[in-house]
């Protein structure tokens, strides 16, 4: 394998979750709910022969070996540990459609995940972030900018039965936006998992109600080291001080008023520098949060001035997820934060015509037949 590429799916450089072994737990719920046909009337033809092939990948009685094969890993674990048996087989058909498809090349009619940005706006500087492109921060190029309420409730309206992997984040912090409340208690019990990304310096008592009151599935707080110096060059204008007072009051809120609640927490960091302890993140986290990781760096920071390079395998995320900005232009990629890609505007065109529209097609094309060194910044980017 090429050392220059950057595998975005599955990316943890480490991963601490707790400590426990419950893939044949896990396998024995899901069999059991398929036995009992729990929520499998909510699932199409083809869903319920997806989750066929799941459940054959699971038993280990996929004997073709080209074949990419279904797993759970840990952190796929934890999230099915937290779901009713009733939602089961519906998580293993979208989980499959996440990480099969993009190695199979295959789409059907909604992505697997789809990432809504309420705001394009960060506090922070990170020194791994695109946010630091004086060109994409300045004001009058027209990329800064938070989601109107409106145009976030169409979006899920639609998304609704049709996408259960959604993300709350992409260029810039989603606390930023002054609806981020409103937008959360809409979302409450629509999706199968939905996951926050924050930096978690405007976390504030009001906000962590609104994570915790059955919206949010994963919140995932973004931290690279612990100590304070080291934290602030890498996230610059940050303080980890706030920020682990801002943790530590998401934590009592959920232990005192919110015993039963499912959520997974997170702490992760980008694997920036090799001065990252990933044992004293452990330490300083690990009584926090459910789960403490790093993800692999993906030099993304300004992928229009860099070289380009010699990868031609194809892009997984464009057969993975879909990017809706705060202003409805939709992209196939955040490595494109300036959206050089687009392939349309929402709500001009439905979220399954945005998917399968020609641009995309194209898109993937390209990519499919060894050519992404002919688009931009698809030749100097690393993701496959």
């Amino acid at each position: 394998m090429n050392k220059e590429v950057y595998k975005k799916h599955n990316s943890f450089f480490s991963f601490k979750g707790k400590e426990t072994d419950i893939i044949k737990q896990t396998y024995k719920r899901i069999l059991n709910a398929k036995k009992n046909k729990l929520g499998l009337e909510s699932l199409s033809q083809d869903h319920q022969k997806l989750l066929d092939k799941a459940l054959r990948d699971l038993s280990n009685e996929n004997k073709k070996i080209e074949e990419p094969i279904f797993k759970l890993t840990e952190n796929v674990l934890a999230e099915i540990a937290s779901l009713p048996d009733k939602y089961l087989l519906k998580y293993i058909v979208h989980r499959y459609r996440y990480e099969i498809f993009p190695k199979t090349k295959t789409l059907d009619d909604y992505p697997p995940c789809l990432q809504i940005e309420p705001s394009s706006i960060c506090n922070f500087r990170c020194v791994f972030c695109f946010e630091t492109d004086e060109s994409f921060t300045n004001k009058k190029n027209g990329h800064m900018g938070r989601m109107p309420i409106d145009l976030f409730k169409n979006i899920v309206d639609q998304a609704e039965g049709n996408v259960e992997f959604i993300t709350l984040a992409s260029r810039g912090e989603p606390l930023a936006s002054p609806e981020i409340i409103p937008m959360l208690n809409y979302t409450r019990e629509k999706f199968l998992n939905l996951k926050l990304n924050t930096n978690a310096s405007m976390l504030d008592e009001k906000k962590c109600h609104a994570i915790l009151s059955d919206s949010v599935k994963t919140i995932v707080f973004s931290a690279d080291a612990a100590n304070e110096k080291l934290y602030s060059q890498l996230r610059v204008n940050g303080n980890l001080k706030e920020v682990l007072r801002n943790i530590e009051l998401f934590q009592k809120i959920r232990e005192t008023q919110y015993p039963n609640s499912s959520i997974i927490s997170r702490v992760s960091g980008v694997k920036f520098s090799s001065e990252q302890d990933f044992d004293s993140m452990k330490s300083l986290w690990s009584g926090l949060v459910d789960q403490v990781a790093f993800v692999a760096y993906n030099p993304w920071e300004n992928s229009y001035l860099k070289k380009p390079n010699s990868i031609q395998t194809p892009c997984s995320d464009l057969w993975r997820r879909m990017f809706v900005w705060w202003d409805g232009k939709t992209n196939p990629c955040d490595v494109d934060y300036k959206s050089v890609l687009t392939v349309g505007n929402y709500p001009s065109k439905s979220l399954n015509q945005l998917w399968l529209s020609e641009s995309y097609k194209t898109l993937r094309e390209t990519h499919l037949n060894k050519k992404r060194s002919t688009i931009k910044p698809c030749s100097s980017c690393v993701v496959i």
